[in-house]
């Protein structure tokens, strides 16, 4: 499976427990798609959420984060990492 990062904009404002909040239902949501979230981030001032996943493909994240009620603005593959 490959590495997804995925973008969020228009979260300003965004607090620990609703990006807790969104999270979870990523991770409940996961399954049906074969994606595994690892980890999300946020910048509250900038109004910015990044996720982290493996997944089959870019389309699959997606799915899920529209399932959760979040959809990404942005899907980018990882190829690399170090």
């Amino acid at each position: 499976m490959a590495k997804f990062m995925d973008v969020h904009h228009g979260m300003a404002g965004i607090t620990e427990e609703q990006l807790r909040m969104a999270h979870q239902a990523d991770l409940d949501a996961q399954g049906a798609e074969g994606v595994q979230f690892e980890q999300a981030w946020a910048d509250p001032e900038a109004g910015v959420v990044y996720c982290l996943s493996e997944a089959p493909s870019k389309e699959a994240v997606q799915r899920v984060h529209e399932r959760a009620g979040h959809p990404a603005d942005e899907v980018h593959p990882v190829p690399l990492t170090v």
